[in-house]
């Protein structure tokens, strides 16, 4: 399973969806709404969240083998570093190795500042590459302090992020190469809206992948999309998340939209998404979905019959 996942995220067109825990003990909602829309057909397999913006959810790693069994189809695990120390993060690889969860998504993690927990506090020992050295680490049979396993761990799949937009491309380069550098095997991008942002980041990643040195594997590039519906889903991505860009003829057409009536907002926003996804798929062949579990939107964009 997991091996033929990284198959064809390395060397066939790809899908994956991003999941995101509830606050809630069970992930029955979710698992009825991914079945009810077909979506578990249509993707090459999930992907889950680990407390985005530092608000309390249902545990990563436990979503993943919950989807990963029920499915049985890969799910990508994201595991932040805001809330680990090197020992837990070492030991949480050990324990979903057993079960199989070998594809982690390695962040840094929204800061704890922003969580709904009174006084939350983060544990900082370090940035998502110490993560990725830890893998490399792994994959070699040793942990992180060079200790040899008694029984190797099973291969381990490295991947991680990179903002979609800057005001220099050379500040993506520098961050490509920098996660190039430390052994990820792919890079999901911040959500994507139009095919020429979505060249400029191809292009930026091949270089950075041709100005790297000792390459472990072939590092592959996925773009993020993100459906736009409403206007005001495309001011907060543009103005409160760091390396996305909404283009302005978006707004302009939204704004119109709304003004006539939500059901027209909803509709320009739709034809605007399925037009983008299609273009953005269509340049780099890998694309991974996201909607904040608004599911009913990734069925509409590819364009399922239920």
């Amino acid at each position: 399973m997991i091996e033929s996942f990284i198959n064809k995220l390395h060397n066939k067109s790809f899908l994956s969806l991003e999941v995101t825990p509830p606050h809630a003990p069970n992930l029955n909602n979710i698992i009825e709404n991914i079945k009810k829309f077909k979506l578990d057909s249509a993707v090459d397999g999930f992907s889950t969240t680990d407390n985005p913006l530092a608000r309390l959810k249902y545990d990563s790693m436990f979503s993943a083998l919950k989807l990963q069994q029920t499915f049985q189809k890969a799910c990508i695990v994201t595991m932040s570093m805001r809330d680990r120390n090197k020992i837990a993060l070492q030991s949480d690889l050990l324990g979903m190795n057993d079960f199989d969860l070998r594809i982690v998504l390695a962040l840094t993690g929204d800061p704890a500042h922003s969580s709904d927990q009174p006084g939350a506090k983060a544990v900082n020992e370090g940035r998502s590459t110490l993560l990725l050295d830890m893998i490399k680490c792994f994959n070699s049979g040793i942990d992180y302090s060079g200790k040899p396993f008694k029984i190797s761990p099973k291969k381990i799949f490295p991947i991680s992020v990179t903002n979609a937009y800057a005001k220099s491309n050379k500040t993506i380069y520098k961050n490509l190469r920098l996660k190039l550098s430390h052994g990820t095997g792919a890079i999901i991008t911040q959500p994507v809206y139009d095919k020429d942002n979505a060249k400029m980041l191809l292009k930026t990643f091949e270089q950075a992948k041709n100005d790297t040195e000792f390459l472990e594997n072939d590092p592959v590039m996925v773009l993020g999309f993100f459906p736009i519906t409403r206007l005001r889903t495309a001011q907060f991505l543009n103005s409160h998340v760091p390396g996305v860009y909404v283009p302005a003829s978006w707004m302009e057409k939204l704004l119109t939209a709304k003004e006539k009536s939500p059901e027209e907002e909803l509709k320009t926003g739709l034809e605007l998404s399925k037009r983008a996804f299609n273009e953005i798929y269509k340049t780099g062949r890998k694309v991974h979905l996201m909607s904040a579990n608004h599911f009913e939107l990734i069925r509409d964009i590819l364009e399922i019959s239920l």
